[in-house]
């Protein structure tokens, strides 16, 4: 290392090469899509067509509280199923890395440990800011409106990206959890009921009383209800606790979360064999 190297590291303290590293890996992670369009005709095209079918296909079939509109409340409950689904991709995305080598390369370089786990975390939210865009303006497309005010509706997808930004951490820590990409696609399993109870599609007080509790204290429904709320869209609630509090538990939810994945992705990468 030369003279200038080590002057230059004597100037910047560890937090700067922690961020420093963190930026290179995002712009690497974004650079990627740019060179695979397909991945991005997959993670935004499959939303879109989420929204289209469930809209379109299966909104005849439900009903809105007090009689309200069907998309208006079904679409703030698909922004947040998709920004949930998103935890695949981020495993997905880590373990590929893995078995390609590419996290052992980075954990042999000068690098801030720390750096490859937040670098994903942040190529990621990006990425999912970019797919609530899109699925916004489909459901524009469609019908929906945002009823509650331009500062109620940026804190309607603030709350749905700090959903999206918490479950990447348990992507990541998945992703370097699991063997293989196969093995990433089989999450699936486990999030198709985190989704599907909850209050994304219809009211908790329509199912069983023990399934509706678990769906109500579900933290994609906080978000659902919370965003519902803020966009001026009908709101489901039985009147228990969780749901009147929705704003709150849609803060609570995601900063529990991170405080308890955040630190183990850290660790897990740590601890990986060279």
């Amino acid at each position: 290392m030369s003279a200038v190297d080590l002057n230059v590291d004597e100037r910047h303290g560890r937090a700067y090469w922690a961020v420093a590293d963190c930026l290179n890996l995002v712009r690497r992670g974004l650079t990627y899509y740019r060179r695979q369009p397909v991945l991005i005709v997959w993670q935004l095209g499959f939303p879109i067509l989420s929204v289209l079918l469930y809209g379109y296909v299966f909104g005849g079939a439900m009903k809105a509280p007090d009689g309200g509109s069907v998309r208006d409340f079904l679409m703030p409950g698909m922004f947040a199923m998709t920004m949930a689904f998103g935890f695949m991709n981020t495993a997905i995305a880590v373990v590929t890395d893995a078995n390609k080598g590419v996290i052992d390369r980075f954990r042999s370089m000068p690098m801030a440990p720390s750096a490859v786990v937040t670098g994903r975390g942040v190529n990621d939210l990006i990425v999912a800011a970019a797919e609530l865009t899109i699925l916004a303006l489909t459901a524009l497309a469609m019908g929906w409106r945002a009823d509650g005010g331009v500062l109620a509706s940026l804190g309607a997808f603030g709350l749905l990206l700090l959903l999206r930004f918490c479950l990447i951490w348990v992507g990541i820590l998945l992703g370097l959890l699991v063997p293989t990409p196969e093995a990433a696609g089989s999450l699936y399993a486990v999030a198709f009921p985190l989704t599907m109870i909850s209050s994304v599609f219809v009211p908790p007080s329509t199912m069983p009383d023990w399934l509706g509790t678990v769906a109500a204290w579900n933290p994609i429904s906080s978000t659902a209800a919370a965003a519902r709320e803020l966009f001026g869209n009908p709101v489901a609630s039985d009147g228990s606790w969780v749901q009147e509090n929705a704003l709150l538990m849609a803060v609570v939810w995601p900063l529990a979360i991170t405080a308890v994945f955040l630190p183990l992705a850290v660790r897990r990468f740590q601890r990986l064999s060279r």
